[in-house]
């Protein structure tokens, strides 16, 4: 398969995209309310930021046993993770406030725990959100080259077992975006459609700063403090990086890497025949909608069909916009995906990276149903 260097979306039924738009107005106009961040939102952010500091905090004291440090060094990871979902995520993509000041704040969250949020806005927000699931363009599909994630992309022996040591691999998420994964962009010349890519020095300034505030927090200081041997140190840190990386990588993997997504090929010319909106609802996953503890932790994202369809309206609106968007998509007769649990979700992502592991001439993204992964149409 040829990487396209441009593509443009079609029309065809862009009839659901009218609808749809004009349902969700409705929803909020009839309501009054704001599509951006609510005081419950706010109050999240606080509790996930409280409960950050409180866990570095009793780190820091070093008044537990070896045990009992790991132990919190395991929670930090669930932490970090909370923060990129509930409150980085949101203001990268400008969804918290109308004000983009307020959004560029919020959105530092993101570089406080490792991750270049303006680097993000490249490789996720336009890339991936605007050419999802599609081989060349869509960056998500190719985070190692050990994972295959497309059916189009490069196959390898190993890639036989990835269903094997994927999960682990996971793990290793936040370890390669804080230490190298945002260096490797910003000296990366082209990024999807984007041809020998320039960076303004100001942004590189804010890399190299934001990166040494986050080593400064999370290396430095916690070593400088705490009365421990080099390799319990070392064991804390992975524990904290495994916990975070495992979930962010998890996540984030079950929005598009299911039965049922599709891989989208354009022609000739570059061109995708649906419509935007339906290409979205074409390649993008839910998960456990109904699980509302589950909801509040991942920040919304278990929701990313509504999540890719509007990616600037606050995730705390997500539960109510999917039974629009899940009816509207039905009225059509156009999928919307869904696993009705965490672990059947973990399950059809298994199933497909199994699938995607064997050799091209034997691989095809499967069509039929699975219990208890849903097809709305």
């Amino acid at each position: 398969m040829t990487n396209p260097t441009r593509v443009t979306f079609g029309q065809r039924d862009a009839s659901f995209a009218e609808d749809l738009k004009r349902r969700v107005s409705e929803y909020f106009e009839t309501r009054n309310l704001s599509q951006r961040a609510n005081k419950a939102m706010y109050v999240k952010a606080l509790c996930i930021l409280g409960f950050t500091a409180g866990v570095y905090g009793l780190l820091l004291s070093g008044h537990f046993n070896a045990w009992g440090m790991l132990g919190l060094a395991v929670l930090m990871g669930v932490a970090i993770a909370g923060i990129g979902f509930c409150i980085g995520h949101d203001g990268v993509h400008g969804s918290y406030s109308d004000d983009a000041k307020v959004n560029t704040v919020v959105g530092l969250a993101f570089d406080l725990i490792g991750a270049n949020s303006y680097m993000w806005r490249i490789t996720h927000n336009v890339l991936h959100h605007t050419y999802t699931n599609i081989q060349g363009m869509d960056e998500d599909l190719t985070v190692s080259p050990q994972l295959r994630l497309s059916p189009y992309s490069e196959w390898k022996g190993y890639h036989r077992f990835q269903h094997l040591y994927a999960f682990a691999a996971y793990s290793l998420t936040t370890v390669f975006w804080v230490f190298a994964k945002d260096y490797k962009y910003f000296f990366q010349k082209d990024l999807g459609p984007y041809k020998d890519k320039k960076h303004a020095p100001a942004e590189w300034a804010r890399l190299l700063a934001m990166k040494a505030v986050y080593y400064g927090w999370t290396l430095v200081i916690p070593w400088l403090v705490l009365d421990v041997t080099w390799w319990q140190f070392v064991v804390g840190q992975l524990a904290m990086h495994m916990t975070a990386g495992f979930i962010l990588g998890i996540v984030f993997q079950l929005a598009h890497v299911v039965e049922h997504a599709e891989f989208p090929v354009p022609d000739t010319d570059g061109k995708v025949e649906d419509a935007w909106m339906v290409h979205q609802l074409r390649t993008t996953a839910n998960f456990a909608r109904k699980n509302r503890l589950l909801s509040w932790y991942v920040g919304g994202l278990n929701f990313q069909v509504e999540h890719h369809l509007f990616p600037k309206v606050c995730s705390i609106h997500y539960p109510a916009l999917s039974e629009i968007v899940k009816a509207t998509a039905h009225e059509h007769g156009l999928p919307y995906i869904e696993a009705t649990t965490f672990r059947s979700a973990v399950a059809s992502h298994y199933r497909m990276l199994k699938m995607l592991g064997r050799p091209p001439a034997v691989n095809a993204v499967p069509e039929q149903s699975k219990p208890d992964l849903a097809v709305a149409a």
